[in-house]
């Protein structure tokens, strides 16, 4: 029947706004599903008057929004998406439960629609821009591919036929079978009230990936909250990330770095090959033949084509998982240079940071800060080291009043909290409340890229200043998929941590920085020694011109931590520059090191690398000297 009633509820719903001058409010609406159409009424049940109505065979799109750091000015607190014609209708629902099933009865009608959207906006339109994307076009391609049923958690039960409505009620329970499972890598303390504490070793139910950062999940216990998404792993038999040996951010400069420090006869550490989704083993030895003094030897794993995959060091010996590999290896050499002892742990004994302290927590309380001792200051103010609830450790930015604008920041720090990533500086949240504003960032231990270089000039070698760029690379590739331009790319905007890793900073910043070193004649905001002429010309910003700061960036940690273009001025920068010319080769550079700086110099943007090309071009030349099976 095509008239047969599928869900009513009271809902939420907010204005469509189809014009531009059309006012912003919530209304409560009595909603009604069909087999055809969605229709929504004012007024109860027993009376009520017919507001509109969408056919269901004009319904591009249905899912939650991720509504993120952007309040909810409506009692009911959950809101999902209906893309209809060139509308979208937002409604809020009052429950979790009550969300998921709108949303997938909605799905379910909807399957066999000629005109489902390739890509849509998880986030609201708000504020004449996309919070997801900041397209500033409401017509904008979508930015995240939209596949119909992957948010779905679980199909619905019948509707029994005789009943007009009846009252929402959470979905059946899933069997184990069904369920995802994910195992705690680190103890989690959950800090705010909607948290699920986690125990490393423990196993949870995951019941919504509401945000990449944040997941719904519920304990053994019975107990639902929030847990952060990098703190889990997948429950499967063969699991690296749970074994001691494996350490998935080591790089084979680092790898060498922790073996000879460890400086143990069969020292060994798994981690990631420079090909995607392969794995290196990276083995120290006191007595290889042949070898004067200590060798490392760096084995690549194999994986056989085929099903079942198999994998293996020497062909003679292929085992169902990686771990199985680890554990043979541990009592026969079988061809390694020593058979695999001791492993090393992962170098950064610290749990990872996570994407602000809690679910949608951005707005940090001040007094909730203990302010320590100054590490510096910089365009914006100073940096202190400081506490949060007395226990965490983070970096304090005071924003000097004049140095930036304030309010455009506070809604762009929204949007960068939600980016994470092992290579960038996590921002915590802010304090904006009063003034001084305070940025809250993950604390690094070992400061500035550019004073750690110049403070330790001649005790660097070529491997270990790779490794530098590598990481910043890692980070920027991450921005760059995220769609997101750093704009400042510097080492001076780079910071490392206590084991050594280099994270990119102060990304997104220098657009509300009130500064003469970014200004130009034309009062343009740029640090002109690491911009391209697109930058200098047209004011142009993309990745690509990121890829040219990284050309500079690069340059800075060869000659370990020079200014460039020491004795030119910024206008004559900008001239030596649109003439052709470039910096020279640093010493501590090799030719192909160079060609790679020059590759990201390139006049025209489009014949600049990507961040993704240029992690590879850098990965393999670390590797260069990685064994085959034998």
């Amino acid at each position: 029947m095509s008239g047969e009633l599928l869900l009513e509820e009271t809902l939420i719903k907010r204005s469509q706004q189809k014009k531009r001058t059309s006012p912003l409010n919530y209304k409560e609406r009595l909603f009604v599903l069909t087999k055809t159409s969605l229709t929504y009424y004012d007024g109860k049940p027993e009376k009520r008057f017919k507001k509109a109505s969408i056919e269901l065979s004009r319904i591009k799109c249905v899912e939650i929004v991720r509504n993120g750091n952007v309040p909810v000015p409506c009692e009911n607190k959950y809101p999902f998406q209906v893309v209809h014609d060139n509308n979208i209708l937002y409604v809020f629902a009052p429950t979790q439960n009550s969300r998921s099933l709108w949303v997938q009865s909605l799905k379910d009608e909807i399957r066999t629609n000629a005109n489902v959207l390739l890509k849509y906006h998880p986030q609201f339109w708000q504020d004449g821009s996309w919070v997801c994307c900041r397209q500033a076009e409401k017509q904008a391609l979508g930015c995240e591919q939209y596949k119909l049923f992957d948010n779905s958690r679980k199909p619905l039960p019948e509707l029994p036929e005789n009943k007009r409505s009846r009252p929402l009620t959470p979905p059946p329970p899933e069997p184990d079978s069904g369920e995802e499972v994910m195992v705690a890598l680190f103890d989690f303390p959950g800090v705010e009230a909607h948290d699920l504490s986690l125990k490393k070793g423990g196993e949870y139910v995951i019941l919504e990936k509401c945000d990449p950062n944040w997941y719904r999940a519920r304990n053994k216990y019975g107990e639902e909250g929030y847990i952060p998404s990098n703190y889990i792993t997948e429950r499967k038999s063969g699991s690296l990330k749970e074994c001691v040996w494996y350490s998935k951010n080591v790089n084979r400069n680092k790898a060498e770095e922790l073996l000879r420090k460890e400086d143990k006869e069969g020292a060994f550490i798994v981690r990631d090959s420079s090909t995607s989704g392969m794995y290196t083993v990276s083995l120290y030895s006191k007595s290889s033949s042949g070898e004067a003094g200590p060798v490392i030897k760096h084995y690549h794993i194999k994986e056989t084509e085929g099903s079942p995959t198999l994998y293996y060091l020497a062909e003679k010996h292929m085992f169902p998982c990686i771990p199985e590999l680890i554990e043979y290896h541990k009592h026969n050499g079988a061809g390694l240079v020593t058979r695999l002892r001791y492993p090393v742990g992962k170098q950064d004994k610290s749990t990872p940071p996570t994407a602000g302290f809690s679910y949608e927590k951005w707005e940090i309380n001040p007094s909730e800060m203990t302010f320590m001792k100054e590490l510096g200051s910089g365009q914006y103010g100073t940096v202190r080291l400081g506490l949060w609830r007395a226990r965490h450790k983070v970096a304090i930015k005071t924003i000097r009043e004049g140095a930036m604008h304030e309010e455009d920041f506070i809604e762009e720090a929204k949007v960068m909290m939600k980016l994470s990533h092992p290579k960038l500086v996590q921002l915590y949240g802010v304090c904006s409340q009063n003034r001084p504003i305070f940025i809250i960032t993950e604390f690094m231990e070992n400061g500035c890229l550019l004073n750690f270089l110049r403070q330790r000039r001649g005790s660097f070698s070529f491997e270990s200043l790779l490794s530098m760029c590598l990481d910043v690379c890692e980070g920027m590739e991450y921005l760059e998929a995220n769609s997101f331009i750093h704009r400042d790319l510097a080492a001076r905007n780079c910071l490392l941590n206590e084991a050594l890793v280099v994270k990119v900073s102060d990304f997104g910043m220098a657009r509300y920085v009130l500064d003469d070193q970014y200004t130009s004649s034309s009062s343009t905001k740029f640090p002109v020694k690491w911009s391209p002429p697109e930058v200098f010309y047209y004011t142009r910003y993309s990745s690509k011109s990121d890829v040219w700061s990284f050309g500079v960036l690069m340059w800075e940690v060869f000659t370990e931590g020079r200014v460039p273009f020491e004795q030119s001025k910024n206008h004559e920068v900008v001239k030596f520059v649109s003439e052709g010319h470039r910096l020279f080769r640093p010493k501590l550079a090799t030719a192909g090191m160079y060609d790679v700086m020059q590759f990201c110099w390139h006049e025209k943007p489009e014949d600049r690398p990507s961040f993704s090309s240029l992690c590879l071009m850098l990965a393999d030349m670390l590797e260069e000297d990685v064994l085959p099976p034998f």
